[in-house]
This record gives structure tokens, sequence and C-alpha cells, in this order.
């Protein structure tokens, strides 16, 4: 079992007044006035209270050598996790070509629930298109389908290339505007359409960029005669197999306006052709979305003055705002002695006397030579580390700029739940950009977490101690992908000899890794770059002849009906809501189980245990006639049996059937 921390002394302020009070007798007996009003009494309240405050700080003195202890073996608590967000922009005037939203534009929520306002940052520049949307069409080889109503309600979706992805289909969008079309790059969000489905299952042997593409997409433009290619930079949805950004240079004004298909209006036409199909099934496409670019909950810190170093080893200094949050794609600079180095999160230049230089971050020194120009940061504390000279290069003071010659270029700093925000709540431009009328987000901001607890590090130090970073039992594989850094695992479960494709029969080698996301979700379910990262960051340390799996959790729906008798003196609204409330949480895959620690993977209904459930909730006095049903994915399950769950699967529930009553007693 993990480690705790005692409690040295569990007295609280009443507990010492009570104790005090039992000693007046025994130390002073012409001691009788024990009223509120006794000077004597208030005293001995007073000192209470000290010793109080004095017993809550001694019982710090565990926790702080547990922490010291688990810094001192490298483990440090996981930084909080910004969300992350689409925004769409709309323009001012449709009679402008393109507008550019630069890179950092910030848009903010109402609140984050604390009401101080939550800043979004776009990551990367946007192009944001005069033209708009305004005809989205599919063609199945035969015959056009209008498909603009569906691609701009939200929960509908539709198929591309058709019901059978024949090649030759293909998906039409039509643009309009008072202008020529762009030369611009145009950048396509397209959100593949899930219903709640898992993410695809990730071998973490394979690299998804260097795999061949289901189909081959041909992107074109209609110039009223002949559709001609559009060279296609980049396609982020993999042939429409996932969500993503397409981006493509427009043909400016080689495409007119013409009316295609089921549309009567004059439209510039674009078209992505179905030239090749190995498509297991037709995609289904939620929405296309243009002028939209990705954003995270965090705020960029540029020039910050760190300190000034003096010359001396292992000197230590802090950044002003945490968390620090990673970047998604490192950038490649040329740091001090010409050295070709990688940005991960902080750009932090160092001015020895020769100007500015960046430097380089580590994990930490062990590799380190004593010229290395490195260091270590803390991205949950901010605090920045560098060498003793043996290990890592000690920054030289610089008599020229002795306070400042250690800057914090740039990073950004934010994370936490609180970012989670809900579709159309992220509205607010917080800076200026012409040409920009409004922005919103279609669908909600998702991935924040907040910082790992101490409670949470206790128990997992254990067992990242006895994994010793390497991938061998189970258990290994589990403790890793927990401390997946830059995604919030917040349970896993390893099953060994299981393959994801068939369950059925033990397959030697292979290990399948079932990951829950921390998520406000009934039913959390990891996206695909959460799947990703976890599969990349455990082929880091399996070892060579493991075929390892990344899943998301197959899960159950729970519903249970009953009719419950409430005691005289409580209320039935409050009853059922408790019941109702109590079932939920019981069953749920992240608090739910015996233990309140998410529901045990491939764990039974016990009918025993969720009776015992019911009758333990306060105001309930019993189950009329002892009628509980369990309803498992809509299905009616026999009467005081327990109900089977398959290995590694998870139940949750989102409403119970409870009816409440009194009944008198005979």
């Amino acid at each position: 079992m993990p480690l705790q921390a005692p409690n040295l002394d569990d007295r609280r302020f009443a507990d010492i007044v009570a104790e005090a009070r039992t000693l007046i007798p025994r130390y002073a007996p012409e001691w009788t006035d024990h009223n509120e009003s006794d000077p004597g009494i208030t005293l001995m309240q007073l000192f209470a209270w000290m010793t109080d405050m004095l017993l809550f700080r001694l019982n710090q003195v565990p926790e702080r050598n547990y922490i010291k202890f688990l810094q001192l073996l490298g483990i440090e608590l996981k930084p909080a996790q910004p969300a992350r967000a689409e925004l769409t922009f709309t323009l001012a005037r449709n009679d402008v070509e393109t507008v550019i939203v630069p890179k950092g534009t910030q848009v903010a929520a109402a609140e984050g629930g604390d009401g101080k306002p939550l800043i979004f940052e776009i990551d990367e520049a946007l192009i944001a298109l005069g033209a708009k949307l305004k005809a989205v069409q599919s063609f199945d080889g035969f015959s056009y389908s209008i498909e603009t109503t569906k691609n701009n309600a939200v929960g509908q979706w539709f198929h591309p290339f058709g019901v059978h992805a024949r090649e030759g289909s293909a998906l039409l969008l039509g643009f309009d505007s008072p202008l020529a079309f762009t030369k611009q790059q145009v950048n396509l969000a397209v959100y593949i359409f899930t219903e709640g489905r898992k993410p695809p299952d990730q071998h973490c042997d394979l690299d998804l960029s260097q795999m061949p593409v289901p189909a081959t997409l041909v992107w074109e433009y209609w110039d009223k005669q002949y559709w001609q290619p559009i060279s296609l930079d980049k396609d982020g949805t993999r042939a429409l197999t996932r969500s993503g950004h397409i981006y493509f240079r427009g043909p400016g004004d080689k495409v007119k306006k013409d009316r295609i298909g089921a549309v009567t209006e004059n439209l510039y036409w674009l078209r992505c052709r179905l030239a090749r199909s190995t498509y297991e099934m037709a995609p289904r496409l939620d929405m296309i979305l243009t002028n939209t670019v990705s954003a995270t909950q965090a705020l960029t810190v540029r020039d910050e003055v760190v300190g000034g170093s003096n010359g001396q080893p292992l000197q230590v200094f802090r950044l002003a705002n945490t968390p620090v949050v990673g970047r998604e794609r490192p950038e490649e600079v040329i740091g001090a002695d010409g050295i070709k180095m990688k940005i991960t999160s902080l750009r932090l230049e160092i001015d020895e006397g020769q100007g500015f230089k960046v430097w380089q971050e580590v994990d930490d020194f062990f590799a380190s030579q004593l010229d290395d120009p490195h260091y270590v940061l803390n991205r949950t504390t901010g605090e920045i580390r560098f060498g003793d000279g043996q290990h890592g290069r000690i920054p030289v003071a610089n008599v020229a700029n002795p306070n400042a010659n250690l800057v914090a270029r740039e990073y950004r700093h934010g994370g936490g739940k609180r970012g989670n925000a809900g579709a159309e709540a992220i509205k607010e431009l917080q800076s200026f950009v012409a040409g920009i009328d409004t922005v919103t987000n279609k669908r909600p901001a998702l991935g924040g977490s907040d910082e790992e607890t101490v409670e949470e590090a206790k128990l997992r130090a254990p067992r990242e101690i006895k994994s010793k970073n390497r991938a061998v039992t189970a258990e290994d594989f589990e403790t890793l992908a927990l401390a997946t850094p830059g995604v919030r695992v917040r349970r896993a479960k390893a099953l060994p000899l299981v393959h994801p494709k068939f369950r059925g029969a033990p397959i030697p080698g292979v290990v399948t890794v079932i990951i829950v996301p921390d998520s406000e979700a009934p039913n959390p379910l990891p996206g695909e770059a959460t799947v990703s990262i976890v599969c990349a960051h455990l082929n880091l340390h399996r070892l060579l002849t493991s075929e390892v799996y990344v899943v998301a959790p197959t899960y159950h729906q729970v519903k249970i009906e009953a009719e419950i008798v409430a005691r005289p003196e409580a209320d039935l609204a409050e009853v059922k809501a408790a019941v109702e409330e109590r079932l939920t949480a019981y069953f749920h895959p992240l608090r739910g189980g015996e233990l309140g620690a998410g529901w045990e993977f491939g764990g039974n209904i016990f009918y025993s245990d969720v009776y015992r459930v019911v009758l333990q909730t306060p105001g309930v006095d019993r189950i009329n006639n002892n009628q509980l049903v369990i309803w498992l994915d809509n299905e009616r399950h026999d009467f005081c049996r327990d109900v089977p769950i398959e290995d590694g699967a998870l139940l949750y529930s989102t409403e119970h059937d409870i009816r409440v009553s009194y009944h008198a007693r005979e």
C-alpha cells in the first residue's frame, strides 16, 4: 500500500479546551467558575487556539518531508494542462479578399467559474477568407445531394462521398464573394462525426505520418469548363478519416462562378474528388468550417527579466508565471556556441558578454558536460536550475549587466479544468484585429486539467520507483501511461496477451493499455491526440519484443429502476435526488466503486451492493416489495441476479428510474 504521512497529533481546538477543563479540578480545585465569562476560561481558550495552530504546523512536517523525498527521487507533481478550442472568426465585411488574424490573438470566455475571464490565444496566424462557404453538396457518382443544412447544424452529419464512397464521387464546396476568389492559402477545418465512438486503436510501433492513407483525394477548382487541379499543402485529416485542418493555395481569379449540381446559385466551386478508395467504411463528416484556427487557454509572456548570474554553481531562478505550457511544435534555433537547439516550452536567453544567446532546456544534468549550455525547468513551479560546472555550464556573470543577463524571451503559462468552456462560450475578442466582427467556438474546449495533488503523487510514486522507467510488467505499462507528459491520464489498465481485434484468444507478446482521461464527461473518452501521445511514450520504454496497443475504454450504460419508500420525516424530492446522485457516483468510471477511485475495470455489478447503496441513502426507509431492476445498455437483467462485465470494460450512468413515495407502516 502507498506510504501515508502520519498525523502526529489529531487534537483540535475543542478537544484541547475540553481536556484542559477536565484538569482544572486536579490542579486548581479552588477554581470553581468554569463559565465562558471567567477570565481564566478566556485565557485557556486563547492558549488552546495557539496550541491548535502549533499542532497544525507540526503536522505539515511529515507532508513536507514526503514532498522532499519525492523531489529527491525526481518525482514532481504533474502540472496543470491547458484546454484547447477551435475558434471561428467572422469578418465585418464581405467585400474584402482576406484578413490576417495574427498569432497570439486573445479571445476570452465570460468567466472560468472563479469569476476571472478565461483567455485563449490562437496557436498560429489565420488567413480569414472574405468569401463565405454558402453551399456544401456531395456527389456519389450518380446524383448530387445538398448537405448545407446538415453542415451548419450541430449534431447532424453527412457522407461527403455518398454512402458507398465510390471512386469518382466528390465533395463540393461553394463559396460566395463579390470579389475574385483569393490566391492566399485556404484553411479548412474538418470535423469527423464520431457519435461518441471511441478513437481508433493505436499501435505503438507505427508512425502515422509515415503510414499510407486509406484513399487518394484530389482537390480541384471549376473554371466553368473543366475541373483544374489544386496543389495541396497539407492534409491533417488523413483523407477525411480524422478531424483536422486541410491547407491549399487558393486558385485566385482562375475559378469562375457557376451553377453546379442541385445548387441554383452562382458560386465559386472547389471539390474534393475520391480518386482511389480503400475505405473500410465511408467517411462521415460533422462539419466543415472556414476561418477556424486552434487556440490554447494560455497567456504568452515576453522579455521577462529572470535575474542576473553571479557565476556560482547550482544557481536557481524562478519565473513570475506558472505553470509553463509546453509547445506542441518545438522550434529549432541556433543558440549559444552555435549549437542547434530545440525550444520545447521556455525560450531562455543569457548574455555572458557577447549578447543574448539561447540555452537548451533538458530534463536533467546527468548527460550534460561541463561546457553544455543547459538548464532544467520545473514547469509547475517555474524554477530554473543551472549546473555546477561539471554537469552543465555555469552562466558567466556579466559585469555590464549584473542583475538582468537572464531573460525569458518567450513562454506561455496557463491550464486547469476551468478552461474546459462550453460551445459558443469563447467569444470576447481581447486583441483588436481590423476587419474582424465576431468570434466564437462552435465546439466545446477540451483537455484542461488541474495540477496533480500530493495525494495523487503519493499513489503514483511507489509505482514509478518500482517500474524504474521501463515497461515490462502490466503494472509498469499502467504506471508509465499515467505518467505520460503533456496529457492527463487519470486511470490506465494494461491487459497482457490481449489484442484489441482478437479479444477471445491470448496473443503472446501483446499488451493492450486502456486509458481514461481526466474529464467531466460521464464516460470520458481520450481524443486521438491523447492516444497517440501515450502510445509514443510507451513505445520509448517497452521491450523490443513487446507489441503494444493503446485503446479507449469500452463503456456500458447502467440504469437502476426502483420504487423507494421514504421515511415519514424525509422530503421526497431530496430523497429521489440523493438516491440518483449516489447511484450515478457509484458507477462513475473515475469516482465510483467501493473505494471511490473509479469503477473497477471489468468489475461485475453485484445486486446486493446496489441494494446497499440505495438503502444507505439518508431518508430511505426501504425498497417497496424489494423490487430493484438493473438495466445495462437498455437491456433489462434478471431480478436479484448479478450482472457480469467483460474484462477491461467500465460503467457509467446518466439517469435512473427512481420513484419515491411515503408508505404508512401497519
